[in-house]
C-alpha cells in the first residue's frame, strides 16, 4: 500500500481540485495518477499479493481486524474529512466510517471460513480450492466514498488479493487517509494502493491492464457499459453496481401515516445522491390524497443546511455540474411539494416532490440523483407492479402493506435485487446487494462476498494404484 499516492508520475498526470460542496471553496489539491503510475502500482501490488496470500489465514484475519480497530480510532477524523469533501451530514459520515470498520471486521471473520468442498467421485478424492484472483481494481463513486470503496476492498483483501482503489475525482481524501491507516495497522506495503485520477485516464488504465484480474465498478450505467465492454476484451471479471429508479409502493391497506413519515428520507438521504433512493412513489388511488396531505409537512420539515451541524438532515449536492443536472429535471410550474435550502455559495437544491407528472416523463423514468421524487397513482396490484417495473433499472424498492400475502406476491413480481417491506432498508454489510437489469452485474456484501474474489480450482486425487 502506498500513501504517497498524492503525487503522480505518469504522462497523463493532472491535478484534482477537491471542493467543499457546502461552500464551493477548495479543500485540497491532489495530483492525479497517470497510466505509467498504474503500471508501476500493478507491478508492486502483484508482488505484495503473493506474500499476502502466503500468510496463514489467521494472520491475514488478525491484520484486517487491526485495520478495523485503527479505522475506529480515527472515525471522527474520517467523518469530518467526508463532510468537507462530499458534503455529507456529520451523522451520516460517522456512520460511513463505522461501516468501513464493520466491513473489515466482517470480512476478517470470513478469512478462515473460505473453504472449498469435497465432492464424492469414483476412484479417488475430489476437492475444490478457492484461490485469490491476484490484483483487484476497485473504482469507487463520489456519493458514498468510504463505504462503497470498502465493499470491494475488504472482501478482496480477506480473500488474499491485493487492491488498487481509484476513488472518484471529487472525493479522493478519505481513500488516501484509509491507505495511510492500513499501513499504520500493519498491512504490508503496496497491498492496498490508492490511485487518484480521472476516470478516462486512471480508471481506464486499470480496466485495460492485463495484470488486473477483476474490476469492481460503482457508478453510472453509461460508464458501467464501457467498463464491461473493455473488460470483455481481456475476459476480465467484472462486478457492476450501477443506477436505480426505485419504487416506493404504498397500498391502501398500509399504515399510510408511517409510509408518509418514512418517505422523505428514502429519497432525501445524501441529498438524493443514492442509487437506492425511492424516487418513484406509487400510491394506490383511495389513499393518494391522504398520503400527499401527510407527506407535505414531512418533506417541508427536513432541515437542509450546514452538513457539519448535528441537527442537519440533508446537505448539498456534490458539485455545480450535479446541481445543473438536477435543475434540468424540474422545470418551472410543476405542481408538488417543495422544501427549503440555503441560498448563496454551495451546491444547494431543496427537497422536491412532483405530482401530476406523466409516468413516461423524463423525471419519472431517468435517475435524477438529487432530492427529487415523483408521486404517481395506481389502481390495483397489477398496476402497481407494472409501474414499478416500467424502468430499465432494478436495484431496490419498498412495499407498504399490511397484507402478508400481497407483500410476498409483489416482492416476487417486482424486478429488483433489494426490496423492503414496510421499511426502506436496502443495504446491510452482512446481506447481499446488487441489481437486476441495467442496475448491474453480480452481488456485493453478505456471506458470499469473499468467494466473489476467488477462482475455484478442482483437484482430483486418484486412489487407484498404477495399472499392472
Amino acid at each position: 500500500m502506498s500513501h504517497t499516492s498524492h503525487r503522480g508520475h505518469g504522462t497523463d498526470e493532472h491535478e484534482l481540485r477537491v471542493l467543499d460542496p457546502a461552500t464551493g471553496g477548495v479543500v485540497a489539491t491532489v495530483a492525479g495518477t497517470g497510466t505509467a503510475d498504474v503500471d508501476a502500482a500493478v507491478a508492486r501490488a502483484a508482488k505484495a499479493q503473493v506474500r499476502w496470500a502466503a500468510l496463514a489465514p489467521g494472520e491475514r484475519a488478525r491484520l484486517l481486524r487491526r485495520f478495523a480497530v485503527v479505522v475506529d480510532e480515527h472515525r471522527e477524523e474520517l467523518a469530518r474529512l467526508e463532510v468537507r469533501e462530499a458534503g455529507h451530514t456529520v451523522g451520516n459520515a460517522r456512520w460511513e466510517a463505522g461501516n468501513v470498520r464493520d466491513l473489515l471486521d466482517y470480512a476478517a471473520g470470513g478469512v478462515e471460513r473460505l473453504t472449498g468442498r469435497q465432492i464424492p467421485v469414483p476412484g479417488g478424492l475430489d476437492v475444490t480450492i478457492l484461490e485469490p484472483l491476484g490484483v483487484v481494481g476497485v473504482i469507487a463513486p463520489w456519493n458514498f466514498p468510504m463505504p462503497i470503496a470498502a465493499w470491494g476492498t475488504a472482501p478482496a483483501l480477506a480473500a488474499g488479493n491485493a487492491v488498487l482503489l481509484k476513488p472518484a475525482e471529487t472525493t479522493p481524501l478519505t481513500a488516501l487517509r484509509l491507505a495511510e491507516l492500513a499501513l499504520l495497522a500493519g498491512l504490508p506495503e503496496h497491498l492496498f494502493q490508492v490511485l487518484p485520477g480521472a476516470g478516462p485516464v486512471t480508471g481506464n488504465a486499470l480496466v485495460e491492464h492485463p495484470g488486473v484480474a477483476k474490476i469492481v465498478f460503482t457508478g453510472s450505467a453509461a460508464v458501467g457499459r464501457q467498463v464491461l465492454a473493455k473488460g470483455a476484451a481481456l475476459v476480465k471479471r467484472v462486478t457492476l453496481e450501477l443506477g436505480g429508479k426505485s419504487p416506493n409502493i404504498v397500498f391502501a391497506d398500509a399504515d399510510v401515516g408511517a409510509a408518509a413519515a418514512a418517505a422523505p428520507m428514502s429519497f432525501l438521504d445524501n441529498a438524493g445522491q443514492d442509487c437506492c433512493a425511492r424516487t418513484r412513489i406509487l400510491v394506490q388511488r383511495p389513499v393518494y390524497d391522504r398520503f400527499l396531505e401527510l407527506l407535505a409537512p414531512a418533506v417541508e420539515s427536513v432541515v437542509v443546511g450546514d452538513p457539519s451541524d448535528e441537527s442537519t438532515a440533508m446537505g448539498p449536492l456534490i458539485s455545480q455540474a450535479q446541481l445543473d443536472r438536477v435543475r434540468s429535471y424540474v422545470p418551472g410550474g410543476l405542481a408538488g411539494i417543495r422544501g427549503t435550502a440555503p441560498e448563496g455559495p454551495g451546491f444547494w437544491f431543496p427537497p422536491t416532490v412532483l405530482t401530476g407528472v406523466d409516468p413516461d416523463a423524463r423525471v419519472a423514468v431517468e435517475e435524477v440523483f438529487g432530492p427529487v421524487a415523483v408521486v404517481l397513482p395506481f389502481d390495483d396490484e397489477a398496476d402497481a407492479v407494472r409501474l414499478a417495473n416500467a424502468t430499465e433499472y432494478g436495484l431496490s424498492g419498498s412495499i407498504w402493506t399490511r397484507d402478508v400475502g400481497r407483500a410476498l406476491r409483489v416482492s416476487g413480481a417486482v424486478r429488483a435485487g433489494n426490496l423492503s417491506v414496510n421499511s426502506h432498508s436496502s443495504v446491510r454489510y452482512w446481506t447481499p446487494f446488487g441489481g437486476f437489469k441495467q442496475s448491474g452485474i453480480g452481488r456485493e456484501l453478505g456471506p458470499d462476498a469473499l468467494a466473489a474474489f476467488t477462482e475455484t480450482k478442482n483437484v482430483f486425487i486418484s486412489t487407484e494404484g498404477p495399472a499392472q
